[in-house]
């Protein structure tokens, strides 16, 4: 009877869960079931560890997944030292340019819905594009101004399009503009109407002439606005983050899960951890929770946490499909792994796909991983990696900025792979 009546409750429980809750987290293994040793893994504890210790970290989370099993998940130090809150392996971090990987993959959702290609020109999705300049500098300091060629949305995907985060030659216009540097947090429109607008600055070279860093995919999440007839936030909520488990993603953090946010730490005049200002040159701890909620920032905007942020990367690494759920087709994730920046001048050993980097010749590169390795970082000094050839993910998340000479990312990956055994 009373097995009985376990069994019922047991179900009673079940019917009342989300039905994609338990696709939630990635299942467990201990390292020496997927190739990784226990013994070697604790040095990547003990040096992320000493990096608190020391106080050149306020805290951080790293996980480690192989064969699409979690291999070692962590939590260092502290989410907020001050109110001595310790770091959670479920607290949620600004992931900035991690953003990037999750829009660019919402661009190849729909090109497989048939709504967009990606040889398209921008000015098909938003017409203010259709008339642009180029600035081009003179010794003077002074610039010219030429016509732009058509940008293609590939060349959005690839950094090629000549757009910068408003560093370049008419930096002085940019600044006018009110855009500068990633951040959009605290604007009060809308992302499509703040892309339209900065469609009359001029650039910083024609398209397909050089890899420049810019809100280029923020541009894309206005494409995702106009092709798919959704905000931003609705179409990767509905279409990516849920049907993946990625719970915890979000533009603005809902005020449920704000004793999970981690507060943001920089260096201060001696070099000790200060907490960042609200507000300021380097957005501070950004207005995530009380802003205008508004400005959905596809190339830097993202919350999420590491293990979320792992499901993304396997779900890559499963070639588009994850727990039953098929986001891409394989085709479409080789294409986006493959290097699409030819001789453009980028990274020693590296090439840039659709989203993020790509490893194309790993003695160039000097570091440990693997051919068709592909990742990127955030500005809150944050990265991840995924490496098909070894079937490995990592994602190691901190919030630190500026963060000034700390190695502990190049450690991170060095200790991860001197743990890859078999």
């Amino acid at each position: 009877m009373y097995r009985f009546k376990t069994i019922l409750l047991a179900l009673a429980i079940a019917l009342f869960l989300p039905a994609a809750l338990p696709g939630q987290f990635l299942t467990t293994a201990t390292p020496e079931e997927i190739g990784m040793s226990s013994e070697r893994l604790e040095r990547l504890t003990e040096t992320l560890q000493g990096y608190v210790d020391r106080e050149e970290v306020a805290g951080s989370v790293a996980i480690v997944v192989r064969d699409g099993k979690i291999a070692y998940l962590k939590a260092f130090g502290h989410q907020d030292i001050e109110a001595r809150l310790p770091m959670r392996a479920d607290s949620i971090f600004r992931i900035a340019s991690q953003s990037k990987a999750i829009v660019s993959t919402a661009i190849m959702m729909l090109q497989e819905e048939g709504k967009l290609v990606i040889g398209d020109p921008l000015a098909r999705y938003i017409p203010e594009f259709s008339n642009t300049q180029v600035a081009v500098g003179r010794e003077d300091g002074d610039y010219d101004l030429e016509e732009g060629r058509p940008i293609l949305l590939r060349h959005l995907l690839t950094h090629t399009s000549g757009i910068s985060y408003g560093t370049g030659p008419a930096r002085d216009l940019w600044d006018a503009g009110g855009f500068q540097q990633w951040y959009f947090a605290d604007k009060d429109e809308p992302i499509g109407d703040s892309i339209a607008r900065m469609a009359a600055l001029p650039f910083d070279a024609q398209p397909g002439e050089r890899w420049i860093y810019g809100f280029n995919i923020d541009i894309l999440g206005a494409v995702v606005e106009k092709a798919s007839g959704m905000p931003l936030d609705e179409f990767l909520r509905t279409k990516l983050l849920q049907p993946l488990g990625m719970y915890d993603t979000h533009f603005y953090l809902p005020p449920a899960k704000q004793n999970r946010f981690a507060t943001v730490y920089g260096r201060g005049p001696g070099g000790s951890l200060e907490r960042a200002a609200d507000t300021g040159e380097w957005a501070g701890q950004g207005a995530y929770m009380e802003g205008p909620r508004m400005s959905f920032s596809g190339g830097a905007g993202l919350l999420s946490t590491a293990s979320d942020y792992a499901r993304f990367l396997q779900m890559l690494l499963n070639g588009g499909e994850l727990d039953g759920v098929r986001v891409l087709s394989p085709t479409t994730v080789k294409l986006m792994t493959r290097n699409h920046v030819g001789d453009i001048d980028f990274r020693a050993g590296q090439g840039f796909g659709l989203g993020f980097s790509v490893v194309t010749d790993l003695g160039a590169r000097g570091t440990p991983g693997s051919v068709g390795e592909f990742g990127w970082g955030g500005a809150y000094h944050s990265t991840y990696w995924a490496d098909p050839e070894e079937d490995l993910a990592v994602v190691y998340l901190t919030q630190l900025r500026p963060a000034g000479p700390v190695d502990d990312m190049a450690k991170l990956r060095n200790l991860v792979y001197q743990a890859v055994v078999d």
